[in-house]
């Protein structure tokens, strides 16, 4: 039997996991790495840090809204 913190833990990465490779759908959709691979210099930093943002802000909101969720549906 797991406990309450282990579950949430492990319902908090799989989302983590989802929402980043959403994130990351979205971008390559959108054609952010097509920038990334142009772009030359200090601007190609630039660019991977926001699309790294970006990304890890997409799987910190999957992971965070599972948990408000998880916990509404509790009794």
């Amino acid at each position: 039997m797991k406990t309450g913190t282990q579950q949430s833990v492990k319902t908090f990465a799989w989302w983590f996991v989802v929402g980043a490779t959403m994130s990351l759908s979205v971008i390559l959709i959108q054609g952010g790495i097509r920038e990334v691979i142009h772009a030359q210099g200090s601007l190609w930093e630039i660019k991977l840090v926001e699309l790294s943002t970006a990304i890890l802000g997409g799987g910190l909101l999957g992971g965070c809204v599972a948990l408000i969720l998880e916990r509404i549906k509790k009794p």
